[in-house]
């Protein structure tokens, strides 16, 4: 797929609102409502928070890149790239929402959300990268 517009940066907290404002301002352009906009502000910082803290061992660095825009049929596509340690989010089991909250597991919301939000998420490793692919329609 040809993307619109891309942006990388290293994989640090202090550059999630420069990775967010860039998507935002892609799909404001593409006319998306503020809802949808919205939650993919929420999937994309769930995603990258969790590559910032996870992705890298404690002395590594790397950069994450981030590539968006239209496809053809009508939907915003995302994807996020980065060299650390293999990570499929979506071998995840879904968390017990059931149980109380005292009673949960740690983690696994914010995977559940971005699955929720996103019409579409597909996760590939390639050439020793973490693809994931995030597919939302207006």
């Amino acid at each position: 797929m040809n993307f619109l517009s891309q942006i990388t940066l290293p994989a640090t907290l202090d550059n999630l609102s420069e990775f967010i404002e860039s998507v935002k301002s892609c799909a404001k352009k593409q006319g998306f409502s503020q809802k949808r906009i919205s939650e993919i502000e929420l999937s994309l910082e769930e995603v990258l928070v969790n590559i910032f803290d996870y992705a890298y061992k404690k002395n590594e660095t790397g950069d994450v890149k981030v590539s968006y825009g239209p496809d053809d049929d009508n939907h915003f596509v995302i994807q996020i790239e980065d060299a650390g340690m293999p990570f499929d989010m979506l071998s995840l089991d879904k968390p017990d929402l059931t149980a109380d909250v005292s009673e949960r597991e740690i983690g696994g919301i914010g995977v559940f959300l971005v699955r929720e939000l996103m019409d579409d998420v597909q996760y590939r490793r390639e050439n020793a990268k973490n693809i994931l692919t995030l597919k939302v329609r207006n």
